[in-house]
């Protein structure tokens, strides 16, 4: 026998060897989504039709032409009716025989909205009453071989929110819910029902208050045993060792011995391997395994956010019993809060690392939440990571969001601020309510824990500033009440957000940290904030409600800005969506309907005011408005990263919309960027030079993100609006890293000399050697005191290798250059820039459409007058 033959015998040996000692899989856990064949019906009425799951009424029933498009001019108002009825939803599925035997047969509901009767084959197996609660039904007494009839009834919310308003002692506030909007006059009935509560209305908001199934059904059949539940506990995520426990949550009919195995599915490397005791009922095993030198999850701008599949595996008798796959990242992440020289700091800390959180707070993308698709929650993301954001805040009004949101933030190293779901109001205390918040906890942290996205827990949006318990201060609500009262709705209010929300994160996480609500001063409840933050977090709220103007960004500090905005109209192509021709006033019923901040118009005519000439145009007004945003969210963004460290995050509100509307958000409800996003893509880029004058000195910031530092050259140009070149100086810079400072100071009559100030601009870059780092432009006046030129524009199409772009140049300086493709699906890679005399800007576009010349509209600020 040759030695080939010898090797090739060995090495079936041992592979037969080695195959024998793994174990066998077998297909125990079987599930499917029931979400077809569902139709609905009008509780003691007519309207009755096929059904979408997951969905709602409102998007069924506008599905089946039963009423118009809810968005569309002043439809919302007559569609009030539809929350006030009773709906029924039934639908039938299938069971084989195989599926029958099975020794466990379950309905999980992972969203019922949200007073859902559940019956299966004619019993009732569940009463819910909250939208964000997940629910897992045992039906194997009650299924049968072939058709099993599936059948929800639906309560009005606001019915049952009647009820228990009724019921109540007093009312509680809640300034956004839009009650006189739904008929209910001052009925606030959105607080008594653990629903999102931008259904009831908000100041960007419309009133749809849904009934249905918005998130799947599954169907669950499996023997024997299975693994419910695997929480990769981070101990402790060093770079050169990950500290891990697996906790493993497992449901087993029987008794037995067995093991748990992890592995890493993208090498199939066994992390952990152990012999187990599995007792019948349900089961927690904690076993501890290590990673050395682990690849570190990092934020958008730090590094690569690297991701770990895990596979875990409860075998028996050689047999995988059951799987179940956990993607995570491995990161040190946590909230500082150390007391320095000016009060207690506030910052995230990631791998060691301080971060500068830059930011968006984020609101459902719709009313209707299950027609959000997954490209929409992809554009989202990648508008935020387009952006250079590391951050959104998950505000208290909404939901906890889908699965996929996480997934995408995970993926693309944004950090996420995830409040629980409450806002803007007080809420009930008794015993029934309390247990539902904390199984609602419960339900949401054990779902999303395993993100390492997950930076912060939030106890609620507002709410201890707006009580202000311990103060004179707050919006009023404790002169609503008497003593006994306020020590009832107190009790509450500890209850939730001291007690049970943070009891729960303790629990359910390894160590996430719990801030009890934004803004608060401090953690202790009696740190209600204000715009004295030394400590804490602020929303700062004068520019736009308090007509503070926008230098007072720079005026009123914090250590963590987590709220503040400007409000704008979207772009004309964006109202003709939701209008008519005859709709083309700001101040028509259309436009008034979808501009939820009663002071809105002249809020954003006033600061226009101030800043700019106020055209009469419709389409101009609408361009002006976003410009006007624009500028007063960058002085928001500029001034809070020249005050790092004490300033350690800016999230501005908001970045996306749930209807067309005019809003404070970056991008609109169809995800088409405002003139701010264009802005905040590049005061958030990792490198920033930012002019600030004071005292009649200009102090120019270098500010970088970077982990290293930087030795560059500063160049000052002043250049006149025409294109002569007055005055230039090059200066030696270092950029320190992660940090801002001061690279420039002088005084403005030393800058200016002889020029007129409302003539020229002041051009700023930062090189390294060849490589540009960052440029800017600071001028000197106010835009309406600005004396622009009339600039002769140059525009070329280019197309190249089935890629297409416009190329657009200028004779003398043009302002906020707009450049639009009139009804078409065209996106410009850059757009609301300013031009420089004899500068040539490539602009690359995307979209569904072809670019024509003739469709192509051009706006800028020389084109308006007053």
């Amino acid at each position: 026998m040759n030695n080939y033959r010898l090797n090739l015998m060995a090495l079936l040996f041992f592979t037969g060897l080695f195959n024998a000692c793994q174990p066998n899989e077998i297909k125990n856990m079987e599930t499917r989504e029931l979400n077809s064949n569902w139709t609905y019906h009008q509780v003691n009425s007519e309207l009755a039709g096929n059904a979408a799951v997951p969905g709602t009424i409102h998007t069924d029933l506008l599905a089946n032409k039963q009423i118009e498009d809810p968005f569309y001019r002043t439809n919302e108002k007559n569609q009030q009716w539809i929350d006030k009825e009773d709906w029924e939803y039934s639908s039938s599925f299938q069971l084989s025989e195989k599926e029958i035997s099975r020794q466990n047969l379950h309905l999980g509901f992972k969203g019922l909205d949200t007073y859902a009767d559940v019956y299966v084959n004619g019993s009732l197996v569940l009463k819910a009453d909250n939208m964000f609660r997940e629910w897992e039904i045992d039906i194997k007494k009650l299924a049968k071989a072939g058709e099993n009839q599936l059948r929800i009834y639906f309560h009005s919310p606001v019915k049952k929110g009647l009820e228990l308003l009724n019921a109540s002692a007093y009312t509680y506030p809640a300034s956004n819910d839009q009650s006189e909007n739904g008929g209910l006059g001052d009925k606030k009935v959105s607080v008594f029902t653990r629903k999102a509560g931008y259904h009831y209305g908000w100041d960007w908001g419309p009133r749809f208050v849904t009934s249905g199934i918005w998130r799947p059904i599954e169907l669950k059949a499996w023997d024997e045993v299975r693994i419910k539940d695997v929480f990769i506990q981070q101990k402790s995520v060093k770079k050169e060792q990950a500290k891990l426990t697996a906790d493993f949550t497992v449901e087993a009919n029987e008794a037995f011995t067995g093991k748990v195995i992890v592995k890493d599915q993208s090498t199939g490397k066994e992390l952990l391997n152990k012999q187990v005791e599995i007792e019948k009922g349900s089961n927690l095993i904690s076993v501890p395994f290590n990673i050395e030198n682990p690849k570190l999850w990092w934020s958008n701008g730090l590094g690569e956010p690297n991701r770990y599949q895990f596979e875990a595996q409860l075998v028996k008798d050689n047999s995988v019993m059951a799987k179940y796959v956990v993607n995570t990242g491995l990161r040190s992440l946590k909230l500082v809060r150390e007391k320095d020289e000016a009060g207690e700091s506030f910052y995230f800390e990631l791998n060691g690392v301080a971060v500068f959180a830059k930011g968006a707070n984020y609101i459902p993308n719709d009313n209707f939440l299950p027609r959000v698709s997954k490209a929409d929650y992809e554009k989202v993301i990648a508008d935020a990571k387009d952006a250079n954001m590391n951050m959104l805040r998950v505000w208290g009004g909404g939901t906890y969001e889908n699965d996929i949101f996480y997934d995408l933030c995970d993926k693309n190293g944004i950090m996420v601020w995830q409040d629980f779901m409450f806002a803007c109001s007080l809420y009930p205390g008794n015993e029934e309510f309390l247990e539902n918040v904390k199984q609602e906890a419960k339900d949401n942290i054990v779902r999303l824990r395993n993100h390492p996205s997950i930076a912060l827990w939030c106890g609620n949006n507002e709410i201890n500033t707006a009580w202000s318990y311990f103060s004179k201060s707050g919006w009023g609500w404790k002169e609503l009440y008497n003593e006994e009262q306020r020590e009832e709705i107190q009790k509450a209010y500890m209850d939730i957000f001291h007690d049970i929300l943070p009891d729960a994160v303790a629990e359910y996480t390894d160590g996430d940290d719990y801030w009890p609500s934004s803004p608060q001063a401090g953690f202790e409840p009696e740190k209600h904030a204000d715009y004295d933050n030394r400590s804490g977090d602020m929303h700062y709220w004068g520019v736009w409600h308090g007509l503070h103007p926008f230098e007072d960004f720079d005026k009123y500090k914090a250590r963590f800005m987590s709220e503040y905005g400007f409000q704008s109209f979207p772009d004309f192509e964006t109202v003709k969506k939701y209008t008519l021709p005859e709709d083309y006033n700001i101040e028509s019923e259309v436009m008034a309907s979808h501009q939820r901040s009663g002071i809105g118009n002249l809020r954003i005519k006033e600061y226009m005011g101030w800043d700019y000439k106020v055209p009469t145009d419709f389409e101009k007004f609408l361009y002006m408005s976003q410009v006007l945003q624009a500028r007063g969210i960058k002085t928001a963004v500029e001034a809070h990263r020249r005050a790092r460290p004490y300033c350690m995050g800016t999230l501005y509100w908001q970045i996306n919309d749930c209807w067309p509307v005019a809003s404070w958000s970056s991008t609109d409800y169809y995800h088409k960027w405002k003139a701010m996003h264009y802005m905040v893509r590049k005061a958030y880029q990792p490198v920033l030079l930012s002019a600030f004058a004071k005292n009649d000195t200009l102090a120019i910031y270098g500010v970088s993100d970077l982990l290293v530092g930087k030795k560059g050259v500063l160049s000052l140009n002043l250049i006149s609006f025409k294109g002569e070149q007055l005055f230039k100086q090059e200066i030696s810079v270092d950029l320190a890293a992660n940090t801002s400072s001061v690279l420039f100071t002088s005084s403005l009559a030393d800058l200016l000399g002889k020029f007129d100030k409302n003539s020229v601009v002041l051009q700023m870059e930062v090189r390294e050697e060849d490589q540009l780092l960052t440029d800017g432009k600071y001028y000197f006046a106010k835009p309406k005191d600005l004396l622009l030129p009339e600039a002769k524009i140059n525009v070329q199409l280019i197309e190249k290798e089935g890629r297409h772009f416009i190329q657009v140049s200028a004779d003398k300086l043009v302002r906020d250059l707009y450049l639009n493709f009139k009804d078409s699906d065209i996106r410009c890679s850059d757009n609301y820039f300013d031009l420089l005399p004899g500068e040539k800007r490539t602009i690359e576009l995307t979209g569904n459409d072809v670019p024509q010349q003739s469709d192509l509209q051009i706006r800028h600020l020389q084109q308006i007058s007053e």
